[in-house]
């Protein structure tokens, strides 16, 4: 297991090392967040090398969605970060800016003697009656028909699902929901939902953990903890009916026709998207602020390390699988900082000299 991969299983652990003395004014040292799982291992990346060129470190609790919500509206921490975007309304009553950091998918991961990532393709409809426990075992005629030549065994299936608030169940209910009319009717979507059958675990890392043990079992996470584990991972097909793996191509193509610009704190969800290529499990991760700032330094170093990571960070992205915003959405977003974040005494707290390019 290689250095990330540990760092993921502890979740919780801070990330980011003081390793050079800081380089900007502030004497704003840490910044705390809490929330999603689902960009823990790419924030872990930024915060490594964000600490090497200024000396800040980033206090990160992997807590899922549900507890970065709940932290930020509660004020214990400087950001919260969610999968799952808040909506417009929900914003404005908390007096909270959203926007996102960064793209990618979710996986369904396997594990069935024999069976390596891409050996088995599912379709959403049969992805939904194996989560409704419907489809019980691997060798089901509904799988053998979908998957000719692959040898399935006659086991049971278990399911693996979240047990905490996520936005990474929020994702992958969201599509279950929109290609499963049983899936909407019988469970729904959100970040926590009355699951019909499974195990629950605690975040991805819960999640991959349990995948990673128990044979016969069938679970979700975001790719890069798939990649980090070693899980099998399934293929899916697509809204157009094309057969598709998880790559970063496939999540970029999937969030190709965004319209963040129209979308109330660019709460774009994009499950099910056209186009041949797209992976139909793709979502946004968002960031969590208060507009109305009692420590208007603190802010500043938050929204400098976010401005760092949308500038610098790209290819750290890309090689967790990760697909960076585009640079019209980050010139939107720190627009958007400019305008909403205020100090107490109304001062706007962020302008564009601070952009961390």
């Amino acid at each position: 297991m290689n250095r990330l991969a540990k760092t993921l299983v502890l979740g919780s652990a801070v990330i980011g090392l003081s390793i050079s003395s800081s380089v900007f004014a502030s004497d704003v040292k840490q910044i705390n967040g809490a929330g999603a799982s689902f960009p823990y291992p790419i924030y872990s990346k930024w915060a490594e090398a964000y600490a090497a060129k200024t000396g800040i470190k980033l206090n990160y609790q992997s807590i899922g969605s549900g507890g970065g919500i709940k932290q930020i509206k509660a004020k214990t921490v400087d950001f919260g970060a969610s999968d799952a975007p808040l909506k417009g309304e929900d914003l404005a009553e908390s007096g909270l800016v959203q926007f996102p950091m960064v793209m990618g998918g979710v996986v369904p991961v396997v594990n069935i003697e024999g069976v390596k990532s891409g050996d088995i393709v599912l379709d959403g409809e049969l992805l939904a009656e194996i989560f409704l426990g419907n489809v019980s075992k691997w060798n089901d005629a509904k799988i053998k028909a979908m998957n000719p030549g692959v040898n399935l065994p006659d086991a049971e299936i278990t399911i693996v699902h979240r047990a905490d608030g996520s936005g990474t169940t929020a994702i992958f209910t969201d599509y279950l929901k929109k290609v499963s009319t049983k899936w909407a009717d019988e469970v729904g979507a959100g970040t926590a939902v009355k699951w019909p059958v499974g195990l629950g675990g605690k975040g991805n890392e819960g999640v991959a953990s349990y995948v990673g043990r128990v044979k016969g079992s069938i679970g979700y996470v975001e790719y890069a903890y798939a990649l980090q584990n070693n899980l099998a991972y399934t293929k899916l097909k697509n809204k157009g009916g094309q057969s598709v793996s998880p790559t970063s191509e496939a999540f970029q193509a999937a969030a190709a026709g965004a319209d963040w610009k129209s979308a109330p704190g660019y709460g774009v969800v994009l499950t099910n998207q056209p186009g041949a290529a797209s992976w139909p499990i793709t979502g946004a991760t968002f960031i969590l602020m208060h507009k109305d700032q009692a420590k208007p330094e603190v802010a500043k170093e938050v929204l400098k390390f976010f401005s760092w990571s949308y500038h610098n960070g790209q290819k750290m992205a890309d090689e967790l699988h990760y697909v960076p915003m585009p640079e019209a959405v980050v010139n939107m977003v720190e627009a958007t900082w400019a305008a909403e974040f205020k100090d107490a005494s109304g001062k706007a707290i962020w302008d564009a000299g601070m952009v961390q390019k």
